[in-house]
Parts: structure tokens; C-alpha cells; sequence
């Protein structure tokens, strides 16, 4: 019992909570002026204001603007931007990838259609603040493992609770297409080997969606069906009324499952979307949207050019397809998806143009996870929910100053800032004391 208390311990020692507080619902008025207000949807707005109140924008004009009941914040002519989205993330879902207790992001076995999300959230995380002190305020937090791995949630980063954090649940039902890998020696049946475990994974995935198919008819016809929560979970799927997230990267992976989407039926996001750009114009056709996760990578093959990853999104925009921007996703990635704005400035230096750019870490994201009525632009009725910089926050010299979540403003000081000032003090006092010269 000793050890086992040692252990828990140690494991809360080294994943506490943070200490940022969430600020209770806005309950006055706020009018932001004299700021630069982009909308991302529409016309960005010189010598803006901005007008919210419980929670949500009341109005945005070039001026004129009265309320007598409001707080007047004066942005001293900073920018406004829609708070960032997140795409593809595991925030919520894993702390520190060496301790297991802190890692609930899989399930274990192959098929977990009813896995949710939005239950598993932990609203302490230490990187929820990590990552909106760069301007991320919502994300899709994904689950992982297996093959049918279970529904997402889009999460607003800041909350008490995960019903406090949740914006949106469930978004999507999430498949990782097979990736087999099988060591590189001098067995000479390597390729078939290969070929034998991907056609059995392939084999388990259209399975699965057989007997939920299956599942479904038996279900709508009233026969005696004993419930099976995995298949209960796909219903709507195959209803058209919530999506698959197909996780795919490689040309064949799209393929494979734009046939499976084409024959049951499926609304189909592509997430990854490495090989995305060589089937463009039929994602175009058949409205396919791809969340490009990431641009910050290595080629898939080692004969491509180094900057196909980096082109891929302007090849994309170029060919019509509704595209969002985001991180890779891993749990690995988790502390990193503060990063989030340099992947689309990556994309902007090779061909994307810096509106779209923009658009595709705010409002296109926002339009793929459904969640456009309250996020990804500053438009009347949507949520204040938005970033005060002083540049382009897709620039890596620009400083998220303040943001503000349903119209609260939150605390951007993090795990990161507590240790600037801590060893900033340490330098101080070393310097004090002629220790340091």
C-alpha cells in the first residue's frame, strides 16, 4: 500500500493541476475600441469596435458604437483576430507521454466506436494554457489507437469542467486507415508479408463496417436485435448526420476510402492528407474536405521534394478543396500545437495566400467541425471569442496580449511563463551578488 501511494504520488507531483482560474460568465457588457478588427469572414475594420455581451458579439462597426452600461477597453490600435482552431489535436487527453496515468487517449482492442472524447477531457492540463497564450482558444480533441477509434469533441481552453470546455460533442466518428510496417531486412517475402497484414487490417475495418451496417437494418426493421453499444455508436453514420474522420496520409489510404465512403454512404473528412494534392480535383468534385495535418513534416517518400508537404495546401486551395490547417495530432504533439500558426505560415511562404492562410487555422476549420455558428470569425451573434496581438498572428515575432473566451477575458500566464520568471529572478539574484558577471 506504501508503494502504491508513493506512486500516485509521484504521478500527481509530476501532472498537477494548473493554477489558472477561470474567470466566471461575463455578466457586463464590454466595448472594445480603437482596435484593428479582423473579421476573417469579411472586411477587416481600421478604427474598429467591438460590442459583447453575455458571451456573444452584439455588434462590430468602424465607430458609433454606445452602450452606457458598458466597460470601454481602449486597444490603444492593437489587432483582433477570431480566437485559433485547432484542428487535429489530443489536448485533454494526455499530459505526459512517460506516465501512463496521465495518457487516456486510447482505448484498448481495434474498435471503439463508442469511445467519447468530451468525458475524458481533463481541464487541468498544463498545456491547455501552453497552447492559448499562443492564440489557440478551441480544438478537436481526437482519441487515438486502434482502427475505429471512437467520437471527437471540439473544446473551447478554459473551463472548470468538461462540460464547461465542451463546444460541441460529438463532431465526428474517427477511422485510422491500416499502416503496416514490418522492419526492413534480407527476408526476401518482406513485400508479401506486408501486403498479407494490411489486406487482414483492411479486412477487420470493412468487417466492422459491415456487421454496423448490418446492425443498422436490423435495428430499422424491429426485428429482436440484442444492443451492441459499438454498433449503436455508428447509427448516425450511416444516417449522413455525423461524419467519418478517415485518418489517412498515402494516395492508396484516400482511395481506399473514398470507395468505402462512396459505397456506404459516408460523409467523409479526410484527416492528414499528405497525398491530398494528387487526388485534389476529385476531392473538389465530390466536396471531401481535408484537415492537413501537418505541414511541418519530412515528405512521405524519399524521392519527392522536400517542400511537397509545405506546397500541399496551396495546391488545394488552388484546385477548390475546403481544407483546414493543422498539427499532426500524436500525443507527442500535444505540448506543441501552440505551434499551430507557424504550420500555416509555412504554407503561406510556398504559395498559399496569407488570407487563406489565416482562414484555414479560423473559419475553415471552424465550417469543417461545425461549429461556424460560433466560432472561426468575429460576426454579430457568434462567441467572444477572439485574440488582442500586436501583428499577424501567423508571424512568429507577433505577442498574443490578452484573449478572451465567451467574453471573459482569461489568464495567459502558463507552466512557461512561471519558469521565464523564475529563472529570470535566479539571473537577477545572481547578478546581485557578483556570482554572475
Amino acid at each position: 500500500m506504501r508503494t502504491l501511494c508513493m506512486a500516485l504520488l509521484a504521478v500527481c507531483g509530476a501532472a498537477g493541476a494548473n493554477t489558472n482560474i477561470p474567470p466566471p460568465p461575463q455578466s457586463v457588457p464590454i466595448l472594445v475600441t480603437n482596435a484593428v478588427i479582423h473579421t476573417v469572414s469579411g472586411a477587416t475594420i481600421a478604427d474598429g469596435q467591438m460590442l459583447f455581451r453575455d458571451g456573444r458579439i452584439a455588434a462590430i462597426s468602424g465607430g458609433g458604437i454606445a452602450d452606457p452600461d458598458a466597460r470601454v477597453i481602449d486597444l490603444g490600435g492593437r489587432a483582433v483576430y477570431p480566437g485559433l482552431i485547432a484542428a487535429h489535436t489530443a489536448l485533454g487527453l494526455v499530459e505526459i507521454g512517460a506516465v501512463r496515468a496521465t495518457r487516456d487517449m486510447t482505448e484498448p482492442g481495434l474498435i471503439n466506436p463508442n469511445a467519447r472524447t468530451e468525458v475524458a477531457i481533463n481541464p487541468d492540463s498544463e498545456l491547455l494554457p501552453v497552447t492559448r497564450a499562443n492564440g489557440v482558444l478551441a480544438a478537436l480533441s481526437v482519441p487515438g489507437g486502434g482502427l475505429i477509434r471512437g467520437t471527437s469533441a471540439v473544446i473551447q481552453l478554459d473551463g472548470w469542467t468538461w462540460e464547461d470546455m465542451t463546444v460541441k460533442a460529438p463532431v465526428g466518428l474517427h477511422i485510422a486507415w491500416p499502416v503496416i510496417s514490418i522492419p526492413d531486412d534480407v527476408d526476401p517475402d518482406r513485400e508479401e508479408r506486408l501486403r498479407e497484414a494490411r489486406e487482414a487490417r483492411m479486412g477487420e475495418l470493412q468487417a466492422s463496417l459491415k456487421a454496423a451496417a448490418a446492425y443498422r437494418t436490423a435495428r430499422e426493421s424491429g426485428e429482436p436485435v440484442d444492443v451492441d453499444l459499438r454498433w449503436e455508436a455508428m447509427m448516425p453514420v450511416f444516417d449522413g448526420t455525423l461524419p467519418v474522420f478517415a485518418h489517412v496520409q498515402d494516395l492508396a489510404q484516400i482511395r481506399h476510402a473514398m470507395h468505402l465512403a462512396e459505397d456506404y454512404g459516408l460523409q467523409l473528412v479526410l484527416v492528414g492528407g499528405a497525398d491530398a494534392w494528387r487526388v485534389a480535383e476529385q476531392l473538389a468534385k465530390r466536396e471531401i474536405p481535408v484537415i492537413v495535418s501537418n505541414v511541418l513534416r519530412m515528405p512521405l517518400r524519399r524521392w519527392e521534394d522536400y517542400d511537397t508537404p509545405y506546397s500541399n495546401p496551396a495546391k488545394l486551395a488552388r484546385a477548390g478543396v475546403t481544407f483546414s490547417i493543422a498539427t499532426s495530432g500524436g500525443s507527442f504533439d500535444a505540448g506543441h500545437v501552440r505551434n499551430l500558426p507557424y504550420e500555416a505560415a509555412m504554407a503561406v511562404a510556398y504559395g498559399l495566400d496569407a488570407d487563406e492562410a489565416l482562414k484555414a487555422v479560423t473559419l475553415y476549420p471552424a465550417r469543417i467541425l461545425g461549429v461556424d455558428d460560433r466560432l472561426g470569425s468575429l460576426e454579430v451573434g457568434k462567441d467572444a471569442t477572439f485574440i488582442v496581438t500586436d501583428g499577424d498572428p501567423l508571424d512568429i515575432r507577433t505577442r498574443v496580449e490578452r484573449a478572451f473566451v465567451q467574453g471573459r477575458e482569461i489568464d495567459l500566464s502558463s507552466r512557461h511563463t512561471t519558469l521565464y520568471q523564475k529563472y529570470a529572478e535566479k539571473l537577477d539574484q545572481l547578478r546581485a551578488t557578483g556570482t554572475l558577471q
